[in-house]
């Protein structure tokens, strides 16, 4: 064997899957390739879409881009690249640009199908691989969506403002200098109220003020705001339930950075899904909010057909649930007298989380105040009845654990949640650790805010030990992936013997425990889990590759949970049969199924401590 031979073989060799593999492999990969030195000049006669050939680059630094020009991945010594239209026989759509020439080794289709099938490894690495580049990629799209923008991707101004001690005069002056339709008024940076063009017309011209006072008497105080890191979508469904047209954007010091209007969320709505929460918000009676909720199924088959990642479609339906209830609390105080003190309507599980899907039930609950009397609790006993029932009449059923306001467990003072909580946390029986699994995931939807503040304040406060913690990992392995031995699915099977895989119950919800478990020893006070696990990057609780494969895992399995509901494929509502896959889809959901499950056992070695 030549020194170059042999120097390619040990390269090869110390690479994954060759290491892996015996010495014969990374000999026949060395054997059978081709030597290229790749340039700029030469650049484009390679990745042809009739021609695909497995890449490994020995040296250089090269850019793989998609169709549109945008970046895949930067590749540099030890990368490979090729291998997805290798597995799946699709033309190639990419292209490469070399950043600086280098060495790269070439094998033909027919040697990457040969050493598929000697070594089952070699298959399963490019396989993993693939999955994980088609997940990345794939959802890297999300953003595309209208409703997916960051805030401060609408921005084209920066925040125009007035200092309190301004006057109405100077707040038109200064509007119709910057040709803005709003102001904002701020003290020491800090947000204190709003004047909007409307403001001026109704509360100074209609109500005949001097234009001389100041604009403390007129503006709107404590205004609705949103974070420049929200989601376009989120700005919109706050705009739509309290009925505002300007809403002032902060950034994470609450500092203004600017305004956004409704004229400027219109520009961008494309989905009468959205338009549905606007019509729900200002629904006249229960009778059209029956009628309207009866659009929701046909509506949203139509937009899971319009966007590239539907798994959006759990913070839409958690978006037109919050308005049926806001809404439905609104029409019971119409009737029947407004509420006689403070009060939190709060959701819990996937509502909270914003994930739910067409088959999610209720749950929910009251927050009122410590010193409500009997007959006030009389009401919102009433109240609770009230819209879990005409809830359910709309699709959203009773919750099977009875987890809804119509139960008194589920309306407490602040106090007496806060005491639930620290009981559940300090004796983590079984049963706690199923209440916390619910209960932990927490979203006020209407009501007195600083309630539910107060509330979540005290819960914040109480100390959690590494028993709880402890209890929490080994429940969340009690729960195992439906693979068993050689790779192959476990399936259930059905009364008629249809044969299933759950894919909430063995892989979303153990995604949403190991989330919450690693958010609350971060003490991240949010519920959904992508934004628990983007929150969690910025600790060091777990690495960061972990929390993309847990991202990726849950929208593919949460992608998959929602086709089947849409195309109502005859099994449970969240189930599939990994039959009806294509080849490549099974192979991703077998991957995503083993990264789940090395997030659990991660999880147990973290906080379990041999205790499982």
């Amino acid at each position: 064997m030549s020194c170059e031979i042999q120097d390619i073989v040990q390269f090869v060799g110390a690479l994954p899957p060759f290491n892996q593999l015996p010495a014969s492999a990374s000999e026949y990969f060395t054997n059978h390739l081709e030597i290229i030195y790749l340039s700029t000049e030469n650049q484009h006669d390679w990745l042809q879409s009739n021609k695909p050939q497995l890449y490994l680059v020995r040296s250089g630094h090269f850019d793989l881009v998609n169709g549109k020009g945008e970046l895949i991945t930067r590749l540099a010594s030890g990368d490979y690249f090729g291998y997805p239209s290798l597995l799946t026989g699709d033309a190639i759509q990419n292209r490469l640009s070399v950043q600086s020439a280098g060495i790269v080794y070439v094998l033909s289709q027919v040697d990457f199908d040969y050493l598929r099938r000697e070594y089952k490894a070699f298959e399963q690495y490019f396989v993993r691989a693939h999955a994980n580049r088609l997940l990345s990629s794939h959802y890297k799209q999300t953003s595309d969506s209208w409703t997916e923008r960051r805030i401060a991707e609408l921005m084209t101004r920066t925040a125009v403002t007035l200092e309190p001690e301004a006057s109405i005069r100077d707040a038109a002056k200064a509007m119709s200098e910057a040709r803005v339709s709003s102001i904002m008024i701020t003290q020491s940076d800090k947000l204190i109220g709003v004047i909007t063009d409307r403001d001026l017309r109704n509360r100074v011209l209609a109500a005949e003020v001097s234009p001389e006072e100041s604009v403390l008497s007129v503006m709107t105080h404590k205004p609705k705001y949103i974070f420049e890191n929200n989601r376009v979508f989120s700005a919109l469904h706050l705009m739509l339930k309290h009925n505002i047209h300007h809403l002032p954007v902060l950034d994470e010091d609450r500092k203004p950075l600017g305004m956004i209007t409704s004229t400027d969320l219109l520009r961008q709505q494309k989905s009468d899904p959205v338009q549905l929460i606007g019509r729900l918000y200002k629904a006249e009676s229960v009778v059209l909010l029956k009628r309207l909720a009866a659009e929701i199924p046909d509506l949203l088959k139509s937009f899971s057909n319009n966007i590239d990642d539907i798994s959006l479609m759990g913070k839409l339906l958690s978006g037109l649930s919050d308005a049926l209830t806001s809404r439905l609390i609104q029409l019971f105080q119409e009737e029947f007298g407004n509420a006689p003190c403070d009060f939190a309507w709060i959701c819990f599980g996937s509502q909270a989380r914003e994930e739910q899907t067409l088959h999610s039930d209720q749950d929910n609950g009251l927050v009122l105040p410590n010193t409500i009397t009997p007959e006030q609790r009389d009401y919102f006993a009433r109240m609770g009845q009230y819209v879990c029932d005409h809830l359910h009449d709309c699709g959203i059923v009773h919750c099977p654990g009875n987890i809804m306001a119509s139960n008194p467990e589920c309306r407490g003072s602040a106090a007496q949640w806060q005491h639930r909580f620290a009981k559940w946390i300090t004796e983590p029986t079984p049963g706690a650790m199923l209440n916390c699994k619910i209960y932990f995931d927490i979203r006020f939807i209407d009501g007195c805010r600083e309630l539910y503040s107060e509330m979540m304040t005290g819960l914040a406060k109480i100390s959690r030990n590494d028993l709880f913690y402890a209890a929490m990992a080994t429940d969340i392995n009690a729960n195992t992936v439906p693979i068993g031995l050689f790779n192959q699915f476990k399936l259930e099977k059905t009364r008629t013997s249809n044969r299933y895989l759950d894919l909430k119950k063995r892989g979303v919800v153990i995604i949403n425990d190991i989330a919450r478990l690693y958010a609350l020893r971060a003490g991240i006070a949010r519920s959904n889990t992508l934004e628990r696990l983007e929150a969690l990057s910025k600790h060091s609780l777990i690495s960061k590759k972990d929390l993309f494969d847990l991202k990726d895992c849950w929208r593919f399995l949460t992608q998959l949970r929602l086709r089947t509901q849409i195309n109502q494929e005859g099994l449970p509502g969240n189930c599939i049969n990994p039959e009806d896959l294509s080849s490549l889809e099974k192979h991703q959901l077998k991957e995503a199924f083993y990264l789940v499950k090395q997030a659990q056992q991660a999880c147990a070695f973290k906080f379990a401590r041999g205790s499982l």
